[in-house]
């Protein structure tokens, strides 16, 4: 055994940056509880009476002296002392006189608690888990993940492999299928847990999936080098297979959507407004500041918790304000660049992206990330995700620009409207599209397609025969969406 020193260097954020990067990444409700559990546990905040005239204290007033911070401070685990974000106080209400207290619904499991208590359950590092939380947080309902592995990686500030290694073990979990990005990496999941990866099924959905809609069996049974009768095997078994891993198998519990800005047209202006209607107004409790100030005998342990506290205080109403304020100055850009869309509505969104808005504002794409997920935005044509307003374009044949949501919606309409007996192959869809100047290639059909997670047209194919009364019937579905 050797004595020695070594030298190791590590990233460390401080405390007030932490606080600051939590508090962005809240939506106003979550805010709104962090901030009432603050003025619980932290003497020295106090909520401000609108009938008092006061201003938010969010920094320390030149004439005031800086108290110096305890070295003990540092040693805070702020994760302990803001406690669990997702657990929400008991409201002590009183009716006529009488203290009552709020029923707590109870709630089925939702595909979020069921993926986090897996999550917790693997052997993974502190920092695994927080990746893995940020991606479960954005899988849908249906059970597929909504972002890609690069976009986590920009918003977390970190390496895509770390990212990638993570969604590989939650891809692992129940219910089979779930954190996939598309049809086939669903389906390819779901083959694999089932010990069935190095079979013919495997290989159809690998390498033919877009294909299927085209090709019969006969010509897939040459192409794949093997008898119809195996290749029909194989079809009705993906057959059994489910597309939509997580639907209609956990319940989602309705909670409110509170917008977090509001955008108003006055006059020809747009003015964007916090909506912090319900958030309390702080300031610092003058009386614990006073004692700070004076030789009152107090202990060292009672004038360092007080100093502790203090800090706590600034922190949380720098944070605060910093959240306003970056948040209005992102939502300025986007609706300078959006004005069209705010005065005619979604068919005039632009493209858009993060990194454009990042530029603009002088920030970090991961900032803008944290500003747009999860929040919402009240305008004059509804109420809509923030993140609603970023996404790529497609150019059309006279020069105009159309939003890759634009042309989805385009694609989704085109096949609520087919012939359910005939259904719009990719190949259709992309000449009809073709026909209205959008100019995209046939795979980015199929791609926009599976997000839209619309099965190919083989699937959606549905037999219609006349009833006796002469009218058309649905008779025979070939096969379904339930039944993939």
């Amino acid at each position: 055994m050797k004595l020695g020193l070594q030298m190791k260097l590590k990233q460390t954020l401080a405390p007030q940056l932490i606080q600051s990067l939590r508090l962005l990444q809240m939506p106003i409700l979550k805010l709104e509880q962090v901030i009432r559990q603050e003025l619980a546990t932290n003497p020295l905040l106090e909520e401000v009476e609108p009938t008092e005239e006061t201003e938010e204290v969010a920094t320390t007033p030149d004439n005031e002296e800086e108290p110096q911070a305890d070295p003990q401070l540092d040693k805070i685990d702020w994760d302990d002392y803001l406690g669990d974000e997702n657990e929400i106080p008991i409201r002590e209400e009183k009716e006529e006189g009488e203290k009552r207290w709020e029923r707590t619904p109870v709630l089925e499991k939702t595909l979020y608690d069921h993926l986090l208590e897996q999550l917790h359950f693997s052997k993974l590092d502190e920092e695994e888990i927080k990746i893995g939380e940020y991606i479960i947080g954005n899988i849908d309902e249906n059970g597929y993940l909504t972002c890609s592995v690069e976009e986590i990686a920009s918003a977390l500030d970190i390496v895509p492999e770390k990212v990638s290694k993570v969604l590989s073990i939650i891809q692992s979990f129940d219910p089979s299928g779930v954190g996939a990005q598309n049809l086939r990496e669903s389906l390819l999941i779901q083959l694999k847990e089932k010990g069935f990866e190095d079979t013919l099924a495997y290989r159809i959905v690998r390498d033919h999936l877009n294909e299927l809609e085209k090709k019969s069996l006969s010509q897939l049974s040459r192409l794949m080098g093997t008898s119809f009768e195996e290749v029909q095997k194989a079809m009705e078994f993906i057959k059994t297979l489910n597309p939509n891993p997580a639907q209609g198998k956990f319940t989602r519990p309705a909670t409110p959507v509170l917008p977090d800005l509001i955008v108003e047209k006055i006059g020809d202006e747009f003015v964007i407004f916090h909506n912090d209607r319900n958030i309390p107004r702080l300031r610092i409790n003058p009386t614990y500041k006073g004692l700070l100030k004076k030789d009152t005998g107090d202990s060292l342990e009672t004038k360092n918790y007080i100093k502790g506290k203090l800090e706590q205080a600034r922190w949380l109403l720098n944070s605060i304000n910093q959240r306003r304020s970056t948040m209005i100055k992102v939502m300025e850009k986007i609706v300078e660049e959006q004005k069209d869309f705010f005065e005619h509505g979604p068919s005039s969104l632009r493209p858009l992206t993060m990194e454009a808005i990042a530029e603009k504002v002088g920030m970090h794409v991961a900032t803008i990330s944290r500003v747009s997920n999860s929040k919402y935005v009240q305008t004059p044509q509804g109420m809509f995700e923030i993140r609603y307003f970023f996404n790529t374009g497609v150019s059309k044949g006279n020069g105009e620009e159309l939003s890759k949501r634009n042309v989805k919606k385009i694609i989704e309409d085109l096949i609520k409207t087919e012939n359910p007996a005939t259904p719009l192959s990719d190949q259709e869809l992309f000449s009809l599209l073709k026909k209205e100047g959008i100019n995209i290639a046939r795979r980015t059909v199929s791609k926009y397609r599976e997000e839209l997670k619309i099965l190919p047209a083989r699937f959606r194919k549905r037999i219609v025969k006349e009833n006796s009364n002469g009218s058309p019937e649905m008779a025979v579905t070939v096969p379904s969406s339930d039944s993939i």
